[in-house]
């Protein structure tokens, strides 16, 4: 499951990435693989500080866009870049805004997707948890709700 996400990032980051004068040729493959794990950090801490349902709503609800859990993704992102790849802070922020919502639009549609079962939301949300608690009972009851 994490690779797909790492190949759905790196399927949308053309621009973004892989064609940015900013982001030096062999630092390419591992600024997205830094936008795949900042999205799973950043899941991951919503599960943890007990914001399931708001994680929920975000995956229902299509105008993520203006949601402040992209906004944390783009700063976490943004701020990895700068710190590992010394990417000035407002490029990686042009960079991480061109990059994540596209990514975390796409990640909606393919949760919603009966074919990719791995991206379904329930499986998706347990493999960010590391599988230490069944959410999928929780996740239906809150997307029924």
């Amino acid at each position: 499951m994490f690779e797909k996400l790492f190949l759905l990032v790196k399927n949308n980051a053309g621009k973004a990435v892989m064609d940015n004068p900013e982001i030096p040729e062999k630092y390419r493959e591992s600024v997205i693989n830094e936008a795949s794990s900042s999205i799973i950090e950043v899941l991951k801490g919503q599960i943890e500080s007990g914001k399931l349902k708001d994680l929920v709503k975000f995956f229902q609800f299509p105008e993520t866009y203006k949601n402040p859990l992209i906004s944390s993704v783009v700063n976490k992102f943004a701020s990895k870049m700068n710190k590992f790849y010394d990417i000035d802070l407002s490029s990686a922020l042009v960079t991480a805004n061109l990059l994540i919502p596209p990514v975390m639009y796409e990640l909606i549609k393919q949760s919603k997707i009966e074919e990719h079962k791995e991206f379904a939301l329930s499986t998706f949300l347990n493999k960010i948890n590391g599988n230490k608690a069944d959410l999928s009972i929780l996740v239906h009851q809150m997307m029924a709700a």
